[in-house]
């Protein structure tokens, strides 16, 4: 053997053991530590927790950057798309076991021009590892690590597995991550349904996201989509026919919509509860890691009671009324000519101060006195409106804004099961878009004006033995150390004794008063916190008549115990939490105690039946067709908070509605009533809710009656007057009347929900009436309509049941 060949082999095997050895070095974590097997077996790519609705609707999600993905088995995965991806990525991938030879070779001999000699497995590996060094002593340590990670994701998954664990992972452009996101992004569609044409566009962006994307360059996404389908022809996925067919076809981006916060169903309810979920992933550790879950990065699925259909229904009720109300108060001359801020001029210069112009500015260097003179100049702006886009462009000054933005009426809502307390509907406000601040949640908290009567008059029966004929003196009261009760002049009373049952179905407050000194400040008070009222409350006597903070939450919370029998259930609205993989790590459930008997219950359920036929909120039941209900109008002074509280045996709401900022109100003393403002926005969800038969709510539902109250015939044939007493709240009221109603003239306004193209149609197939009960629809026409009038039993006689005599 000549020397030449001797020097040959033993260079060649010094270099094969040198390569040996650095691949065992690499193994071992010399260069960078490798996944282990349980991490190859619990891929850590980072995934977007999901929300999810009571019926499975994807609602959104939680995501920051690259989790922005969502996982998708590999039989939910469209064969056109995996087709599409092996003929142009890797023809070869069930042949291989990680690595190609021949492909690596091709790459080398032909340094790279047909290609790269990376397999799927191994691009797979390089998004595992995060690699992508440009040094090239670097890039080739990563190169041998992701052969090292290929071959290890080889041995312990099957094929399927790693076609799914890669499209999974990869980025398609726009900053979506993941191929189930991609075809809900750029087709809005599950990608099981997606077409030839579609995942050849997709797998062509593979190979440069940004220059392949065909919202960006429509041109050059044509032409690699007809790449991806040629190389199917190639592979025998298509014929040339269907491959020439498919060629000619424009690429369609019509329900192109990128996901983000503001998309989704519920966006206040999903906002709201964010904090909640981070604090549980605070406080529980993820065993795959050792940390504490991240909500950002750990694909997490969150179910919640929420329902899309009851959700759809009370946003689509608040878009019906807040733009007739809206239009009412703009017109108002303190708000038309601005009379509202002269008053309040250091406020307005707050808001100017605290807001993000501001900060911006003076983050940039600028003089506080330049800043404020920017506030001055018209800019061009896109601004809230109620109109068919839900915005409007426009030209005004950042001051105009300002006022403009605060001027706007905001409401809350949420409709509950109050046996089990799973809360169905959530709306935080009038535009998650433009006003982040949610208005349902504990922590938001307003005036509840009459409201709070029913909790008052439900401990009166409980622990004074009251009954809903009990006398009560109509004139205000004197309270030790507090006065008049209400405030001399305020209190219409004429001093005559009135039944409890009327003084609630007309919401006397000089009545209310008389019940407050029975019950007694301080007792009311360890009553409301009994009954789960969380506020900060002060034994004060005006609480009887609603001077008190509280959220719609706990109002919800407190009212629970009427139509469940006596038991105050906790509103809650996550039933469990899984991981990625579908294990559940928590589940949640009912919480309830009993705080007052079934009797008093029941017995609040048939007096509160009173406002809503006669009283406050007069023909309402009957507009509805309810066999049986409770409800309770709610206005505080000058009209700043409007309320409406309703249930019936199956459902529970409530309605707030108000401005922000308390001294800008409605100043017309009729359209400013709870009856007027809020309980349109109850009534039009709770006709619809109604007509869903998929709902399962019953028009000829009742209230259980206790056994001990089946037997008697009570007579209070006299116990509820007719025409509302002095002191009503509220003017031309007990004749049936809802004059401030839904303009069902103005344009669409869309919710505020913004779902996929694909639950859109779900939904809307869903929500189309389905009953032979009528349109839901509620016209003035058909509000203002008196039912002829008959000869009928008392009203507690038709409460309880009693007979004609």
């Amino acid at each position: 053997m000549s020397k030449a060949v001797r020097i040959f082999w033993k260079v060649f095997f010094v270099g094969v053991a040198t390569f040996i050895v650095f691949l065992i070095l690499i193994n071992f974590g010399l260069f960078g530590t490798l996944p282990s097997l349980k991490e190859l077996e619990n891929p850590t790519i980072m995934l977007a927790s999901e929300v999810y609705a009571d019926d499975g609707t994807l609602m959104g999600k939680y995501y920051k950057d690259k989790s922005n993905r969502s996982n998708v088995e590999f039989k939910d995965i469209s064969k056109n798309a995996v087709n599409a991806l092996l003929a142009t990525e890797d023809k070869r991938f069930y042949e291989h076991s990680g690595i190609d030879g021949w492909g690596v070779m091709r790459a080398v001999v032909k340094l790279g021009h047909d290609g790269g000699g990376s397999t799927l497995t191994q691009q797979l590996a390089k998004y595992m590892l995060g690699q992508g060094s440009k040094n090239k002593f670097r890039r080739v340590v990563e190169k041998l690590k992701e052969w090292i990670i290929a071959i290890r994701l080889e041995r312990n998954f099957t094929k399927d597995e790693i076609l799914a664990l890669y499209l999974n992972a990869v980025p398609f452009g726009d900053n979506v991550y993941g191929i189930r996101n991609a075809s809900r992004t750029f087709f809005q569609k599950e990608p099981d349904r997606l077409t030839v044409d579609e995942a050849a566009v997709l797998i062509g962006m593979l190979s440069g996201n940004n220059l392949y994307n065909p919202r960006r360059n429509p041109k050059a996404a044509i032409e690699r989509r007809n790449l991806v389908i040629n190389r199917m022809v190639e592979e025998n996925y298509l014929s040339a026919d269907e491959g020439t067919r498919l060629k000619l076809k424009p690429i369609d981006l019509t329900n192109y919509k990128k996901l983000d916060e503001n998309n989704g169903l519920a966006p206040y309810f999903r906002d709201y509860i964010r904090d909640e979920l981070k604090k549980w992933c605070k406080e529980h550790k993820n065993p795959a890691t050792g940390e504490p879950y991240n909500l950002y990065e750990d694909g997490l699925k969150i179910f919640t009671t929420i329902n899309p259909r009851m959700q759809i229904y009370a946003e689509e009720a608040v878009a019906k009324h807040l733009p007739t109300l809206q239009k009412a108060m703009s017109a108002q001359n303190s708000i038309r000519k601005g009379t509202i801020w002269k008053e309040h001029s250091n406020t307005l210069e707050s808001f100017i101060r605290n807001s993000e112009r501001w900060q911006n500015l003076e983050d940039e260097g600028m003089k506080a006195s330049d800043i404020r003179k920017t506030f001055d100049q018209p800019v061009q702006m896109k601004v809230f409106a109620w109109n068919s886009k839900r915005e409007k462009d426009t030209i005004m000054t950042p001051l105009d804004s300002i006022k403009y933005h605060r001027q706007m009426l905001q409401t809350s809502f949420m409709a509950m099961d109050p046996m089990s307390g799973a809360v169905k509907a959530w709306v935080g406000g009038i535009d998650f878009k433009s006003y982040k601040y949610d208005h349902v949640n504990i922590n938001t908290k307003r005036q509840v004006g009459s409201s709070i009567k029913p909790l008052l008059y439900s401990q009166a029966i409980e622990d004074v033995g009251f009954t809903p004929e009990t006398p009560c003196e109509n004139q205000a009261q004197m309270f030790d150390g507090y006065g008049m009760v209400p405030a001399r002049g305020l209190c219409k009373g004429n001093g005559v004794s009135v039944s409890m049952a009327t003084a609630l179905t007309w919401s006397l407050n000089c009545a209310s008063a008389y019940i407050m000194k029975q019950v007694t400040p301080k007792r009311f008070v360890e009553f409301l916190k009994n009954i789960n009222i969380q506020s900060p409350l002060e034994p004060y006597p005006s609480i009887c008549l609603g001077a008190v903070n509280i959220s719609l939450y706990e109002m919800m919370w407190g009212y629970s115990m009427f139509p469940s029998g006596g038991f105050s259930t906790k509103p809650y609205y996550i039933s469990r939490i899984e991981d990625k993989n579908g294990n559940v790590l928590a589940r949640f459930d009912t919480e309830r105690k009993e705080v007052i008997n079934q009797n008093t219950a029941y017995t609040m359920c048939r007096m509160m039946q009173g406002p809503v036929d006669i009283g406050t909120a007069a023909g309402l039941r009957e507009r509805l067709g309810i066999s049986e209900m409770g409800g309770k109008t709610g206005t505080t002074n000058d009209n700043t908070d409007c309320w409406f509280m309703g249930y019936t045996p199956q459902l529970l709401a409530g309605v707030w509605l108000g401005c922000d900022d308390q001294f800008i109100r409605i100043e017309n003393n009729y359209l400013g009533q709870g009856a007027q403002a809020a309980r349109p926005i109850w009534e039009y969800f709770y006709a619809k809710a109604l007509a869903d038969k998929s709902l399962g709510l019953s028009r000829t539902a009742k209230f259980v009656q206790p056994e001990d109250m089946k037997n008697g015939t009570l007579d209070y044939e006299n116990i509820i007057e007719k025409a509302p007493p002095p002191g009503a709240e509220g003017d031309n009221q007990g004749n049936g009347n809802a004059n401030q109603y839904l303009d069902t003239s103005s344009p669409r306004v869309p919710l505020d929900s913004k779902l996929s193209g694909e639950e859109e149609r779900v939904l809307q197939e869903a929500t189309t009436t389905r009953s032979n009960e009528g349109s839901v629809t509620v016209t003035v026409k058909d509000a203002n309509k008196n039912p002829p009038p008959k000869k009928k039993d008392g009203f507690f006689k038709r409460l309880f049941g009693g007979k004609n005599k």
